[in-house]
């Protein structure tokens, strides 16, 4: 489980075709010595399992089946990636709970300056988009935000600077394919709203 509270942006070292899989090697400024080999990392909203490591960097093989689900498949040497540590017990909740299971990629469909902040609104794709409502939590490339209005298949975050400056998500651009990931409660109301 995860916060959604970025602690570091680590960057795609290398890409490799595995026998099955692909393998990603990330630079990052955490403890390498303190991950466990089989510890749950996020990737942009995504969990991971830790393969391999060595100073300053780890590894880990990503499936088809998340390549197809998430935006790993666009991912190249040298991207910017947010990085989480999987929350331990007792740790401060700053965010919301996150399980690090991406429901689906969005596309940024604008942002604008709003003061010192950045307006961004996401096309969600259908029906994921019934998850989600004003003033409730979405998960942006493992970001835990706010969601400010919904209007269909489309809504908007507002991004602080602090936001903007300590995460990818001051890179993002006009047609950038994000992860999200729904607030949990959400979806499991839905499933149960829908065997109900």
């Amino acid at each position: 489980m995860f916060t959604g509270i970025v602690t570091d942006v680590g960057r795609v070292r290398s890409v490799q075709q595995t026998n099955r899989d692909l393998r990603f090697e990330i630079e990052t400024a955490f403890d390498t010595a303190t991950i466990d080999i089989g510890a749950s990392v996020s990737h942009a909203g995504c969990c991971l399992t830790v393969v391999d490591k060595g100073p300053g960097w780890f590894a880990v093989e990503v499936s088809g089946e998340t390549l197809s689900m998430t935006t790993l498949s666009d991912w190249a040497e040298g991207r910017p990636v947010n990085l989480e540590r999987a929350a331990r017990v007792g740790d401060e909740l700053g965010g919301h709970i996150v399980s690090g299971h991406v429901d689906g990629v969005g596309e940024v469909l604008s942002i604008e300056s709003e003061g010192g902040s950045h307006r961004v609104r996401i096309r969600v794709p259908k029906p994921l988009h019934r998850h989600i409502a004003p003033k409730g939590s979405i998960t942006v490339e493992g970001v835990s935000l706010t969601v400010n209005e919904v209007e269909d298949d489309v809504f908007g975050v507002n991004l602080i600077p602090h936001t903007w400056d300590v995460t990818s998500l001051g890179g993002l651009k006009v047609g950038s394919r994000v992860n999200l990931e729904i607030d949990m409660l959400a979806r499991y109301l839905a499933r149960w709203r829908e065997t109900a």
